[in-house]
């Protein structure tokens, strides 16, 4: 099992206050292994079986709790002593106005309660919830396992051909923990068809009541099949006139694109004027949350290999803590602006440097970009190209680094 430090570490300073803890991600992306390696740890600080408190809603077993009303009831019946309690809920958006237990516990135990919930809901905090505990819970967003957690599983050996290897399944195949149990591609596809199917079934169709799925799907396929595009509706309905002979209204295809980023399927990021420092309404990118839910979509397409590294890319530099937008500077972008703490960076991303075009693009836009902040290239090049204070990095290096 790997234990993910990455996320622990940013849980533990609030594992005994009073703040709610909030765990929203795609589905299967390892939100409840999470919940129980904080179970684990807080045991090994002296907490007591008595007091913990853990119910999974997808699980039959508490099929009977539907309702914020079983919930109280159920949970007060495991209540029989005055110490600390601490409860976990997973996957709490199956219970009708949870919000309203949650609200309840935070008001009568105050600091003598802890609890953690999670979400497939990328707006599980939205509405009521957000209403009554504003400013008093805390939230982190789960993403599938990132390459060096993939290897850190798998236990290879920091040999350059295996690593390259494993990486290329990587890129196919995607992050989500469970899919490394299956060795076999079949199975492996089968599985993230299930989860895929899951997806849409349960947090979009069923949540949004979608009556076209065909088209809903039409859509997905395009934004998996198109991965790192700048799209917007305009582009969308030609898309679809010329290729499917279908109109489709733009609000259709906004709220389509909606439901897919609170089902945490996709992600979309704003587009940033770095010389007008605005945020570019109209136009977003999109990526994929996971490559391997895009592979299962992608049935006649060939790969793009240059637009699924800028996706791992963009991934990983979530993963990182890192709040990322796309770079526009006198009609040319940049891949990622990214910032934490304070701290600026830019990335260009691309397949290979095969030439000196290639090369010149991607280092070039940098030119008119005149403050000190890091400048990198990521490739899949081996040769260290890096030039005029630009940092060239080998991107199986770049995420094998802490």
């Amino acid at each position: 099992m790997v234990i993910r430090e990455n996320y622990l570490k940013k849980m533990r300073p609030f594992y005994e206050r009073d703040l709610i803890k909030v765990i929203t991600g795609i589905r299967r992306s390892g939100k409840s292994v999470i919940l129980n390696q904080i179970i684990d740890e807080i045991k090994k600080e002296g907490v007591k079986e008595d007091n913990i408190i853990y119910i999974n809603f997808e699980l039959i077993d508490y099929s009977d709790i539907k309702t914020f009303k079983d919930l109280d009831k159920y949970v007060k019946n495991k209540m029989i002593n005055n110490n600390k309690y601490y409860l976990f809920f997973d996957e709490i958006q199956y219970v009708k106005e949870w919000e309203r237990t949650i609200n309840s516990y935070k008001a009568k135990y105050k600091n003598n309660i802890s609890i953690f919930i999670t979400g497939s809901n990328s707006d599980l905090l939205s509405g009521e919830l957000a209403s009554l505990l504003s400013g008093r819970y805390v939230s982190f967003k789960i993403k599938p396992f990132s390459f060096k957690e993939m290897c850190e599983l798998k236990n290879y050996e920091l040999d350059k051909y295996k690593i390259e290897e494993q990486f290329n399944n990587y890129v196919k195949w995607g992050g989500l923990p469970q899919r490394f149990n299956l060795s076999d591609e079949s199975e492996i596809r089968t599985y993230l068809s299930d989860v895929y199917n899951s997806i849409v079934v349960k947090d979009i169709i069923q949540r949004f009541n979608i009556a076209d799925l065909d088209l809903f799907n039409r859509v997905a396929e395009y934004i998996a099949t198109t991965p790192s595009q700048t799209f917007s509706a305009e582009s969308l309905v030609k898309y679809f006139e010329v290729n499917d002979d279908r109109n489709v209204g733009k609000t259709t295809l906004y709220n389509y694109l909606e439901y897919m980023c609170k089902a945490n399927l996709i992600e979309k990021t704003e587009r940033y004027d770095i010389r007008g420092k605005r945020i570019l309404n109209g136009k977003y990118k999109y990526y994929l949350t996971d490559l391997g839910l895009g592979q299962i979509l992608n049935t006649s397409k060939k790969e793009q290999m240059g637009a699924y590294l800028e996706n791992i890319v963009y991934n990983e530099l979530n993963y990182r803590g890192y709040d990322v937008t796309v770079g526009n500077l006198d009609h040319r972008e940049v891949d990622f602006i990214a910032i934490k703490d304070g701290q600026k960076e830019y990335y260009q991303v691309c397949y290979y440097l095969a030439d000196d075009n290639i090369i010149n693009r991607e280092f070039n836009v940098y030119n008119n970009i005149k403050d000190n902040y890091p400048k990198y290239v990521i490739s899949m090049d081996k040769f260290d190209m890096s030039q005029n204070g630009i940092i060239h990095k080998n991107i199986i290096d770049w995420l094998l680094n802490d």
